[in-house]
């Protein structure tokens, strides 16, 4: 029955509150309010285009695709910038762009813990996501006119935020989405009673038996009530059952941890790209200083088992590279000289940025960046490093070596307890080896120059493969052991056993895993020497913590990298900066397997680190999109498949031939009443002009009339055979017959309509509302 326009904007704005209070229930996994203010936008914007579609009298079949064009312009005016014409027609980059955001969100879901930062791609894919359920709610609402189905999308976000707290989905959020969806099956039984009341106003001659006007006020009360009452005994029971996972499974851990997934070591990880045969480029840089500092990609402060582990912090939005601070210890008095630098990545692939420790700066960025708490790290929750390009400004820090020597024991919460923590059962060759060559050492600095003098000595040899060989590969304290005694690794070796023996003598230490300074090429840019990087120079190094300077770096690697001029012997009698060894070695490699989850560390081999399929993202909404809207398609050709086996085989194949014709006239817009009989419907269908001029159908449509009413009335079998046939010679051409004037009357049904019906029938067939209701028995009782 046709709705009229105040009707159908009571059922939408109905359903709006409940989609709005249903998203409401992701505030759990998601900072701020922003973002819900997106969505609403959103679905504000593609229920009232179907509101204000149906109050111009468009057709049904046309309403939920111009939904999916509202939504579309809905999202250019919020996210495509720039990109759109007029603001809200998108053009080719704006779809260009809406792969970026959909790639973006998968990254932000994967790197970000609870409350995840609305970061524009993640707010992009919450848009997106209500505002398809906003096309399905109004579908099934408004279109299919079963609205308590719409429980179904809605339960979504109300559920999910119970797999990722601890304390379960939220009970006040299940109470209030009750509550709403409650509200839209009030509202339905009030619409669906005000169109029965005046479609039988339009039938004064009608011999029908009508209910009183006005109903008792107890009857609907009372079953709003009792469904009131079982929806909150339901919340209560899915928030008591509903487990919760850990937000590391499905968000990611929100650490660095995410890099280095699966507890894989990110020691072992540096040492197969070291050897990897032929080194992949990684990024370049210029600087009008020819400025070559260290890159840093991350770094790692704890020691569990076997692993260096970076500590776990969640990203917090007020780090906005915009106002990075000034580095953790460092005094007004030490020299710091900022510097300029152009990166340009090549091949890397991972969220970490390469930056130059410290850094004050960074500019021309793509996607959201954010700082870390003291190792000033930088890293992304919806982008990668693939293909960037941004200006660094650094801090040159230039302590003497008088400052160094004056460091004092740093206070308590200067650093990270993680940074001195040292096991019990440490190896004992370990603090045997830093007490001796510590020994006679004034200061915590001299014990450091002393101990990185130590590694870089004719004792110690820079070998890759060694510690593959002897079986001591990564940087455990068993292997630390290990080294000590077999006397040759390369940088992760060095650096975990200079981390671990300033520990020993009271320094605080971490690791930083990333890259040396490179190698100058013969091209120049603007002017300046351009420096390759490749995975050849990833390194890693130890940083000591000094109070009054903050983080300084060593370099006791032999072969490999720079030694910084404070940390060599004697160095008080030198002018302060970093003067380079020995050249870097080129070692020998041998690859890293395809299945490792972080070779994007050093770049891709044969293309491997490339941009995945971006179409994918866009292709699956469009997908998902398509399906929604031919989702009532399919239902129809389910149950006129079920009609034609009833035909077949069932135990009344005439009623199901009748039932699918009365089905068939019903999507062509035929006003089918249910409670006429047969041949009221035949005379009323063989009147219409395409039976007329039809013999053929319109003999049809009378001898199916027939077979009905003598199945229904009569239950005499019509046979064509002779009685003395077997029962499946007699009935088998019957039920052919039937079908093929089922085929028949249903040509000339169709040929009476116009296109538009035809195709509206297909799309947005109108018997699913008699069959839906049937089905849950959403029929309002008439004498109640």
């Amino acid at each position: 029955m046709p709705l009229t326009t105040r009707q159908s904007v009571a059922l939408s704005g109905a359903t709006l509150l409940l989609l709005l209070v249903a998203t409401s229930a992701l505030a759990p996994l998601i900072a701020g309010a922003a973002w819900w203010w997106a969505t609403a936008f959103t679905a504000v914007a593609v229920l009232g285009a179907g509101a204000g579609l149906r109050a111009l009298r468009t057709p049904p079949s046309l309403v939920p695709p111009l939904e999916v064009v509202a939504l579309l312009l809905a999202l250019t005016l919020l996210f495509g910038g720039a990109t759109s014409f007029a603001l809200v027609i998108p053009t080719l980059d704006t779809f260009d762009e809406f792969l970026g955001l959909a790639e973006g969100a998968v990254r932000t879901i994967e790197q970000q813990s609870v409350p995840a930062i609305p970061v524009p791609a993640l707010v992009f894919a919450l848009a997106v996501g209500v505002g398809l359920v906003a096309v399905l709610l109004d579908l099934v609402v408004q279109t299919v006119r079963l609205p308590a189905l719409a429980a179904v999308p809605v339960l979504v976000p109300v559920l999910v935020p119970g797999l990722f707290v601890e304390s379960g989905a939220d009970a006040i959020a299940l109470v209030l989405t009750a509550a709403a969806y409650l509200l839209l099956l009030r509202v339905d039984v009030r619409v669906r009673r005000s169109a029965e009341l005046a479609q039988e106003d339009e039938r004064p001659d009608s011999a029908l038996v009508t209910a009183p006007r006005r109903r008792p006020i107890v009857s609907t009360a009372g079953a709003s009530m009792g469904l009131a009452a079982i929806g909150l005994v339901a919340a209560s029971v899915v928030t008591a059952v509903t487990p919760s996972v850990s937000s590391s499974f499905l968000l990611g851990a929100g650490g660095p941890g995410t890099m280095f997934a699966r507890g894989v070591s990110p020691y072992v990880e540096l040492g197969r790209d070291l050897r990897r045969p032929d080194p992949v480029p990684a990024f370049s840089y210029v600087s009008p200083d020819a400025d070559r500092p260290y890159f840093t990609l991350l770094n790692v402060e704890r020691l569990e088992g076997d692993l260096w582990t970076a500590e776990e912090r969640a990203v917090d939005g007020d780090h906005t590279i915009d106002t990075m601070p000034r580095p953790d210890g460092l005094a007004e008095d030490v020299l710091v000289e900022p510097r300029e630098l152009t990166v340009q990545i090549g091949q890397v692939r991972t969220a970490w940025l390469p930056l130059p420790y410290p850094t004050a700066e960074v500019r021309g960025l793509r996607g959201s960046w954010f700082w870390d708490d003291g190792s000033l790290t930088v890293r992304s929750v919806d982008a990668t490093t693939l293909g960037q390009r941004y200006d660094v400004t650094r801090l040159a820090v230039q302590p003497t070596v008088d400052q160094l020597r004056a460091a004092v024991e740093p206070p308590a919460g200067s650093v990270a307890p993680a940074t001195r923590e040292l096991p019990e059962d440490l190896p004992a060759i370990i603090g045997e080896t830093a007490a001796t060559v510590t020994q006679g050492a004034r200061t915590r600095y001299d014990a450091a120059v002393a101990i990185q003098a130590y590694l870089r000595s004719s004792e110690f040899e820079y070998s890759e493969e060694a510690p593959v060989d002897d079986g001591y590969d990564g940087g455990g304290f068993d292997v630390i052991a290990e080294f000590l005694e077999q006397r040759a690794g390369y940088c992760v070796h060095f650096s975990s056993t200079m981390a671990v023996m300033a520990r020993e003598v009271g320094i605080p230490s971490r690791i930083a895993v990333g890259y040396t300074a490179g190698t100058p090429s013969n091209q120049r840019v603007d002017g300046m020497v351009r420096v390759d990087v490749d995975s050849h120079d990833l390194h890693a190094w130890p940083e000591l913590y000094f109070e009054g300077v903050g983080w300084v770096p060593f370099e006791p690697t032999p072969g490999r990298g720079t030694v910084p001029a404070y940390s060599r012997p004697n160095a008080g009698e030198q002018a302060p900066g970093v003067v380079p060894t020995a050249p870097v070695a080129t070692p020998e490699a041998t690859g890293r397997p395809d299945g490792d989850p972080d070779r994007s560390l050093a770049g891709p081999t044969g293309g491997a680190g490339a941009v995945g399929p971006g179409w994918l993202g866009g292709a699956g909404l469009v997908v998902l999109a398509l399906l929604v809207v031919l989702l009532p398609a399919a239902i129809r050709v389910g149950l006129r498949a079920a009609r034609r086996r009833g035909i077949r085989s069932g135990p009344s194949p005439a009623d199901a031939a009748w039932r699918e014709l009365t089905a068939t006239a019903v999507d062509l817009g035929v006003d089918v009443d249910e409670r006429r009989t047969a041949r009221a419907l035949a005379a009323e269908l063989g009147a219409r002009p395409a039976f007329a001029e039809d013999g053929d159908g319109a003999g049809a449509l009378l001898r199916l009339r027939d077979a009905v009413e003598r199945e229904r009335y009569g239950r005499v079998r019509h046979s064509t055979a002779s009685a003395d046939a077997p029962d499946g010679d007699r009935d088998g051409p019957r039920r052919d017959a039937l079908a093929a004037d089922l085929a028949t009357a249903s040509r000339a049904l169709a040929a009476d309509a116009p296109a538009a019906r035809r195709v509206e029938a297909i799309l947005l067939p109108r018997s699913l509302r008699a069959a839906g209701r049937a089905l849950v028995g959403r029929s309002v009782p008439r004498g109640a």
